[in-house]
Parts: C-alpha cells; sequence; structure tokens
C-alpha cells in the first residue's frame, strides 16, 4: 500500500475498530455519607420528671443521640428497681433521687464519679457528695401553704413557727399528710425533727392531735379537697404542701389573677428542703454521652425550663425564674435540714413513732 492517501485511510479505520471494541465504562457518582444512626441515651427518673420537648429535642440534636426516659415510680420506688437490677443497669443515667433517699443510693454503689465543669456555677449548699457521685439538679421546700382570704377574713395572723400551730386560735385549721404514704408529708415530718430533735418532735405532733390537726394519706386530697385554698370549699386554711404552689396557683388559673390566693409560711425550721439529683449509672456504655446530658440539666437551659415543667427550683443561680415564680413564691432563707446518713438510719422509726402517736 505506496499511497499516502490509503495508508491514513486504512488507520483511522483500524483505530475505530479498536474503540469499538474496548470494554464499556460507566461513570458512578461519588455517594454522599450516610450520616450516622442516633445513639440511645436512657434516663431512669421517677415519675415526676417533664422537659419541653424542643429542650430535650436541642439536645438529641446537638449530640446525635436519642434519649429514652423510663418513668419508674416515686422516688422510692424508681431507687428500688436501680438497685435491684444494678448488676445489669435498664439505664445510663438516674435522675430524681432527693437528699430522704440519698444515702441509701450511694450505700448500694450505684454511680460513678463525675465533676461536671457547671459545678463551679453551683452554691455548695447544694453539693451533699464530696465524691461528686450524684450531682444537685434542683430544689424545693416543702412548706405549709395558707388561704389569704381567709385569714384577712378571720382577722387571723398567720402563724410565723410550728409552735404557733399548737395554739388553741388554730385549732382544727391544718391538714397534713400521712409521712407513711406522702412525700411532702414525709418532709414535713422531717421539718419536725429537725426543729424540736428526736423525740422531742412527738411532744409536738402530740400538741397537733389535740389541737385538731387533720391527717389524710396523699397530697391531691389534702390540697383539691381539705384546703379551702385551692378549691374554695375545704374545711382547713392550711395545708402542707410547695413552695412553688402559690405561682401554681396563678398560672394554672381558670381566670387571670391579680394576685395569689395563697401564700407560703417561711419562717425558720418551718419549710423542709428536698434536693434531687443526677448521676450516671455503673456499668453504662454510654459515659461520655451520659456526661454531656448531665452538663445540659446543669446549664441554664435546661434549668430555666424546669419550673414551668416540674415547678422546682434550679440549683443554678445563673437560671432565670419566670415571672410568676419571682412574684409569688417564697423561698425560706433558713430551711430545715436533715443529715442524708441520719435520715436513712431514723426515717422509719420517725415513721413508726409518729403513726404510734398520731394515729393510734
Amino acid at each position: 500500500m505506496k499511497n499516502p492517501m490509503l495508508r491514513l485511510l486504512a488507520f483511522f479505520l483500524a483505530l475505530l475498530v479498536l474503540v469499538a471494541c474496548a470494554p464499556a465504562t460507566t461513570s458512578t457518582p461519588t455517594a454522599s455519607p450516610t450520616p450516622a444512626a442516633p445513639t440511645e441515651l436512657r434516663l431512669m427518673t421517677h415519675d415526676s420528671f417533664a422537659a419541653s420537648e424542643e429542650v430535650i429535642a436541642e439536645f438529641e440534636r446537638q449530640h446525635n443521640v436519642k434519649l429514652v426516659i423510663l418513668p419508674s415510680g416515686d422516688t422510692g420506688a424508681m431507687l428500688s428497681q436501680a438497685i435491684l437490677t444494678k448488676s445489669a443497669p435498664l439505664a445510663d443515667v438516674l435522675y430524681g433521687v432527693d437528699n430522704t433517699f440519698l444515702s441509701r443510693a450511694l450505700q448500694e454503689d450505684l454511680f460513678e464519679p463525675y465533676t461536671s465543669p457547671l459545678l463551679a456555677n453551683i452554691p455548695e449548699e447544694f453539693v451533699l457528695d464530696p465524691q461528686h457521685r450524684v450531682l444537685p439538679v434542683d430544689y424545693g421546700d416543702v412548706c405549709i401553704n395558707y388561704d389569704k382570704r381567709y385569714f384577712a377574713e378571720h382577722n387571723l395572723p398567720v402563724p410565723q413557727s410550728l409552735e404557733d400551730l399548737t395554739r388553741p386560735e388554730y385549732k382544727g385549721l391544718l391538714v397534713v399528710e400521712n409521712p407513711a404514704t406522702s412525700s411532702p408529708g414525709l418532709a414535713f415530718l422531717m421539718a419536725t425533727v429537725a426543729h424540736f430533735g428526736d423525740p422531742g418532735y412527738l411532744d409536738f405532733w402530740k400538741q397537733l392531735r389535740e389541737n385538731g390537726v387533720v391527717v389524710v394519706n396523699d397530697w391531691e386530697t389534702a390540697y383539691y379537697t381539705n384546703f379551702s385554698g385551692s378549691s374554695g370549699k375545704g374545711p382547713q386554711p392550711m395545708v402542707v404542701s410547695y413552695g412553688s404552689s402559690p405561682p401554681a396557683e396563678v398560672i394554672f388559673a381558670e381566670q387571670p389573677l391579680e394576685d395569689a390566693p395563697t401564700a407560703s409560711i417561711v419562717a425558720p425550721d418551718t419549710c423542709f428542703r428536698q434536693i434531687e439529683f443526677v448521676g450516671i449509672l455503673k456499668g453504662t456504655q454510654k459515659r461520655a454521652l451520659a456526661e454531656k446530658w448531665i452538663d445540659y440539666m446543669l446549664d441554664r437551659r435546661f434549668q430555666e425550663d424546669m419550673p414551668l415543667q416540674m415547678f422546682v427550683f434550679p440549683v443554678n443561680p445563673q437560671a432565670q425564674l419566670p415571672e410568676a415564680f419571682v412574684k409569688y413564691a417564697q423561698i425560706p432563707t433558713k430551711p430545715a435540714t436533715l443529715d442524708p446518713a441520719l435520715i436513712a438510719e431514723k426515717r422509719e422509726a420517725w415513721i413508726q413513732a409518729w403513726t404510734e402517736t398520731v394515729l393510734r
């Protein structure tokens, strides 16, 4: 093939054959990485735990976590369940043990210590475990609430001490809860032990019994049936309730109120302070996430959400209280307190002695 043009034509024909016979290739677009599924973090609580959906969702978004909440009865039932399952914990974090059950929880060795950086903001008065196996989250005061209208209409001064309650002008005016069946009832019993000592508290209860104190089994009955300040129909103008009850009266009123119809007696030793704690359960495989959750509970976002969700007070002083709490809640300057270890040792004996003195 001497003709150059023919040679060039043959070359191009051969090249076309090679291209046509080459294996086909396809271009596969690069796939975006699939986001990791949220990690599950389990929180065991008492039945009164509540938080805003947006507050929970914010934590979940920040840490790609799904918070699973495990309501477990009242504080005592929750703690009992945690103790029974401590060899195979049901949760990663436990919230809701208070100072009346604290020693029992610590004796059972349920928690891994954790010193949150947020503790720097928390007053020492709330930090009852120096090893930081549990950390304080909130507090509330169990106080005697009174019907302001009743005392004004009867021109009767409001009692200013526990001793005043035994005076004849207050005969039959106080309803309390049985400490064997009610958390606020137990807290008020402890206030009397703290103030009068043991066995002096029993003499006080004998005088209260003689002065017509009314005993019911639970807070709901005491507050909504016996107390005149809420329903306006009950026979007793004084009830053992919470320091957050007066703002709750305003917040949940069917018609707007210019003032709370009730208030709390906050004289020294008349209220008992309950502090609630959170801790990381031993055996968790989610230690880092558990720490993040505790930090979140102690920070302002969660702390400012609690008052209107659980009607408790934040331990972080940087948290702002809702307006109704600022206007209508009274916080005692000297609440009654007892050593948690003493409570753990004597709780059942105090209840039994109270039952023998007041109910039999």
